[in-house]
């Protein structure tokens, strides 16, 4: 399925690349060679797209060896910590309210004086 999305990019890649190309063939000087390279250019992008899906889907779903060496796996895909499980006691129970601002506090320092 992966491949079928990439075609689409890699495709308008592959057209504005040669749309570049032919109009740079029909210029001169520095125009030319820029639109060549941009040419060119749109062409390994195009390219880059294809192999970029071709990577992916033979990654498939196979998981980073980072992220299971450092725990994010889990956290990136569903195991809650026991507080924040669905159905939970502990999820059931109301938050705490905030603190109240203390009034013995020291109080802020008034604003600059306008120039």
């Amino acid at each position: 399925m992966i491949y079928f999305l990439a075609l689409l990019p890699a495709t308008a890649l592959t057209i504005a690349g040669y749309f570049v190309l032919y109009l740079s063939a029909r210029s001169e000087g520095a125009l030319r060679a820029f639109g060549r390279y941009l040419g060119f250019w749109a062409f390994t992008l195009a390219g880059l797209v294809i192999l970029g899906s071709i990577f992916a889907a033979a990654h498939g779903h196979r998981h980073c060896p980072f992220f299971a060496m450092h725990g994010m796996h889990e956290r990136m895909h569903g195991a809650w910590p026991p507080e924040e499980r669905p159905g939970s006691p502990a999820a059931a129970l109301p938050a705490a309210p905030a603190a109240a601002p203390n009034p013995a506090a020291a109080p802020t320092p008034p604003p600059p004086a306008p120039r």
